[in-house]
């Protein structure tokens, strides 16, 4: 069974904490509303473009380091919700052995 998909607002959580940065004091740095920091951080709401964008900036990264981790928590939420049914579905490998 695949790990425990980790929301991205976790990791965003320890850069914050190794800063001793609050979730308002980044909105403001960010220029976004406080609650788009705050959702995140609670696994809330996914990270966007422009969310990304700017993390990118403020942490001196790459807009697509923050989107990798959106997309790979959204991977791991969906392994975990297939789980077990995936095995029963065919391949093409077997769609054309059957062909």
């Amino acid at each position: 069974m695949p790990s425990a998909p980790i929301h991205p607002g976790e990791h965003l959580a320890e850069e914050l904490s190794a800063l001793g940065l609050s979730a308002a004091a980044l909105a403001r740095h960010l220029k976004v509303p406080t609650n788009r920091i705050t959702q995140i951080l609670n696994g809330r709401r996914a990270i966007s473009g422009d969310t990304a964008i700017r993390l990118a900036h403020f942490f001196g990264t790459s807009a697509q380091f923050w989107m990798n981790l959106q997309t790979l928590y959204a991977v791991k939420c969906a392994q975990h919700k297939v789980g077990k049914t995936l095995r029963t579905l065919p391949t093409i490998h077997v769609l054309r052995r059957t062909a």
